[in-house]
């Protein structure tokens, strides 16, 4: 049975510990680093670097990269190794079509079934998003603003839309890191909360104009030029080297 894991990611604004199983932990740490963009599309995932990283058997990093791999945002290669997804311009496209009809479909419902407390939890993580921004960190901004899609999601109360998001909220952020253009400024905390006005007056209508719209100010930004995250694991990592306890030999810890 897998054990329960001391190691707490330090935290940054809103951002809640990490725990539960040592699958769940490293899972969560590479699914931040991808949504902060810190990892570069076709970055190679190594078992034996990522084990040394986090302090686990290669038997636990291969569950928590398979995980990744049906979310889409990992490509599992056999006898070759995992890498980030580096998805094409078509792949790029299709996927972008295919969370624009998520996200009406969400806001949609979100505007049927969102309570007062979601939606007060969306403005708080709108806030969050805001002074992360602010004081320069672009990183925690970026996903930041993916929870908030995720949280909007939830409010949908429909449980398979909320997976179907979870793996295009990280495949959109890949895609943003692999192809965003220019000075990569952002608003969508000003978006965001525009967005829960119109839920929270139940305007189906306006909320959809207003998340589509949001969706067209994303895509507006790419081209096939820019590059933005790292391939090297121990840089992307490397606030937990310098907080993990080194444990016995062979032993599994965080």
């Amino acid at each position: 049975m897998s054990q329960q894991l001391p190691l707490k990611k330090p935290t940054r604004a809103s951002k809640s510990p990490r725990s539960g199983t040592q699958d769940d932990v490293v899972y969560a740490h590479i699914f931040d680093a991808i949504l902060e963009q810190r990892l570069a599309p076709g970055t190679k995932l190594s078992e034996e670097a990522l084990g040394e990283i986090f302090g686990v058997s290669r038997t636990i990093i291969r569950r928590a990269l398979s995980r990744l791999g049906h979310e889409g945002v990992v490509l599992l290669r056999p006898n070759r190794g995992a890498v980030v997804a580096s998805p094409s311009v078509e792949e790029a496209r299709q996927i972008f079509y295919a969370r624009r009809l998520v996200e009406k479909a969400i806001t949609e419902l979100a505007v049927e079934h969102a309570t007062a407390e979601q939606l007060a939890e969306l403005r708080r993580l709108v806030s969050e998003e805001q002074a992360c921004f602010s004081r320069g960190d672009r990183g925690a901004g970026i996903r930041l603003s993916g929870e908030f899609h995720l949280k909007l999601a939830e409010a949908a109360k429909n449980a398979p839309l909320v997976g179907f998001q979870r793996s295009l909220v990280s495949q959109t952020s890949l895609i943003i890191a692999q192809y965003e253009s220019g000075g990569r400024s952002h608003c969508s905390y000003d978006e965001h909360n525009r967005l829960i006005d119109a839920i929270e007056s139940r305007d189906a209508a306006k909320a959809v104009e207003l998340m589509m719209h949001h969706m067209d100010h994303i895509d507006g930004k790419l081209n096939l030029e820019e590059e933005g995250a790292s391939d090297d694991l121990h840089a992307v990592f490397s606030h937990l080297l310098g907080t993990r306890k080194k444990s016995p030999r062979g032993a599994d810890r965080l």
